[in-house]
């Protein structure tokens, strides 16, 4: 009988490594990643976003996981997910679809790998959030992972040492 595969959601303010930590870990368990949606949609837009982008984000994050959760994997790693897109639209549009309020409580999210604001900002054509914005965010997205229930894990450190900060808590996942 299939077993559910352990899911890692590598998440945090922008510019904090989230990326990176997640190929890493895909690469050190050899295990799937699922990529950042946002940015690729984002950047491929020839207008700013809107309320309906980023519905379609929404979908698409969920769509991604339970795809990759039909599969025989031990673990899954996901670089983003549903708890930014949920906080953008309050940020942004100052309310949330109701279905992905139901998503959130319903995709069982076994540990969520918090990337702290350690890191420098590095702007580009996607960030939107330097200075005391990413502090707020980054506020808010463990505010919310706490209000769910989710197990967390912050993250700290450069290159290596952030790599094996997040090694352990994942290792301890994969024994239960």
């Amino acid at each position: 009988m299939k077993t559910k595969p352990k899911i890692v959601v590598v998440t945090g303010a922008e510019s904090t490594g989230k990326s990176t930590l997640a190929e890493s870990l895909s690469s050190y368990f050899n295990a799937p990643v699922i990529p950042e949606f946002a940015r690729e949609y984002v950047e491929k837009l020839d207008r700013r976003y809107n309320y309906h982008d980023v519905e379609v984000i929404a979908q698409k994050q969920v769509d991604q996981l339970k795809s990759f959760l039909k599969k025989e994997h031990q673990v899954i790693f996901v670089d983003t997910w549903l708890i930014i897109t949920k906080v953008w639209f309050e940020v942004v549009f100052q309310q949330v679809p109701e279905w992905l309020e139901n998503e959130i409580r319903s995709l069982k999210i076994d540990l969520f790998l918090v990337c702290n604001i350690d890191l420098p900002w590095i702007p580009d054509l996607v960030r939107e959030n330097g200075g005391e914005n990413r502090r707020i965010l980054q506020n808010m997205y463990i505010e919310n992972i706490k209000k769910y229930n989710f197990t967390f894990h912050m993250v700290n450190g450069e290159e290596q040492s952030r790599f094996e900060n997040a090694l352990e808590p994942v290792k301890l996942l994969m024994k239960k």
